[in-house]
């Protein structure tokens, strides 16, 4: 049956049986899509609904195949943590520093360690607004399954969806908040599970989901990328130490139903040059995109910008991850890399609103991921550094619906990210 509809579905034909249809529009079932199968497409509704009894055995057989391998059971997501990572809040400082069961024998590529993590936090706020996949088993977003089935358009966002209460501008200046308040937390000495402590009790105050929790299973409300870490990084008991870079990765989904998406990276303590380079660097190479951004420029080319940015100052980009539209969902089209050459489609229009994240090696671009599925880290091990907006494509440019207070356009001060 798989090889089968496989074979269909390459042929542009429906994979409904005896269906001769030419698929036109991209409807995907979305169990398939759920389970990790390859997306199949049908004609119609009409026609997904009558071949689905004969069409569900796919299912049946995909569980039983994720059963009898070591591929993620039906329940979970291939993203979904390993179990031994957490212990509570007053564990014993022995018991909380320890490794996770995933990390024993584990070959790390740099200096740095994963501890336990504390329990997930609780939506504490019966006002906050809860995306699809916070209550999801698996964490997954079916609203970003179903428009990635069926939509390759960008989104153009008008003055209704913009302005008003709770609406995109206001989840955007959450989120400029939210991470405000957890870079004020950041300090030598204090864990990267008390800025998710920070972020979660701030994202409540403001009436906010944080968005990464449950994401795909993410178990916390923020990301906190520490040295060799390149992003996704989840906090946990470990002590920021004097000397350390980090990166708070923050978004927020508003009451209105938006996302706002930004992150930056912060010197702790005595840094070293290499980590002050690659934070700065990071940061130009944003500021450098972000210039480009107005009606008309091609998605495509803010890649070159920054890899020119990154190889003048001696630094790589990493390739794996890339920008993204954002806004009633949390990822969409368009893709934005980050790198030189890359094939992204599209071209910018007033009312676009993406974000542009370039993440930024002292070596070189490569990375690896944990074995707790998330931390991405550098495969040689060395620093890595990130700065992210989320921006308005407007009339002549670009607005960053991130930005500081009275600061429209991005502009170095070493004493921001100085901690």
């Amino acid at each position: 049956i798989i090889a089968t509809e496989a074979a269909t579905m390459s042929s542009n034909g429906c994979a409904s049986p005896g269906c001769t249809k030419i698929v036109e529009k991209r409807l995907a079932c979305p169990k398939c899509m759920q389970l990790g199968l390859p997306p199949v497409y049908f004609c119609s509704q009409e026609c997904f609904k009558c071949s689905y009894s004969q069409h569900k055995t796919i299912h049946t057989i995909a569980k039983q195949i994720a059963e009898a391998s070591s591929s993620p059971a039906p329940g979970t997501h291939r993203k979904t943590p390993p179990d031994g990572i957490t212990c509570p809040l007053d564990s014993p400082q022995s018991l909380k520093l320890s490794l996770p069961t995933w990390a024993n024998n584990y070959s790390f590529t740099g200096e740095l360690r994963p501890t336990l993590l504390s329990p997930k936090r609780s939506i504490t706020n019966p006002k906050v607004r809860r995306p699809d996949y916070a209550d999801h088993f698996a964490g997954v977003s079916e609203s970003e399954q179903r428009d990635r089935a069926s939509n390759n358009n960008i989104r153009v966002y008008g003055p209704d969806e913009l302005e008003g209460e709770c609406n995109l501008r206001y989840a955007c200046a959450m989120g400029r908040e939210v991470l405000d308040e957890g870079g004020k937390a950041l300090k030598v000495g204090v864990t990267t599970d008390e800025i998710d402590r920070v972020v979660h009790e701030a994202a409540m105050e403001r009436d906010c989901y944080p968005s990464p929790l449950n994401y795909y299973n993410f178990p916390k409300s923020v990301c906190t990328s520490v040295n060799e870490v390149i992003c996704h990084g989840i906090p946990d008991y470990r002590e920021v130490q004097d000397g350390d870079i980090v990166n708070i990765d923050v978004t927020t989904y508003s009451r209105g139903g938006y996302h706002g998406d930004l992150n930056e990276t912060f010197c702790v303590g005595n840094v070293g040059s290499d980590g002050r380079h690659v934070v700065q660097t990071a940061f130009e190479c944003l500021q450098a995109a972000l210039a480009m951004v107005k009606p008309g420029t091609l998605y495509r080319d803010l890649g070159t910008t920054i890899h020119k940015v990154a190889a003048a100052n001696k630094c790589s980009v990493v390739r794996t991850y890339c920008g993204h539209g954002i806004g009633s969902l949390f990822h969409t089209a368009p893709n934005v890399p980050h790198y030189h050459k890359n094939k992204a489609k599209g071209v910018m229009k007033e009312g676009h609103v993406f974000t542009v994240e370039p993440m930024i090696n002292l070596g070189g671009p490569n990375d690896t991921t944990w074995g707790d599925n998330w931390t991405a880290v550098t495969t040689d091990g060395k620093w890595s550094a990130q700065f992210e907006h989320t921006v308005l494509v407007t009339k002549d440019g670009c607005e960053i619906l991130t930005a500081r207070e009275n600061e429209p356009v991005m502009t170095w001060n070493p004493d921001l990210v100085q901690r």
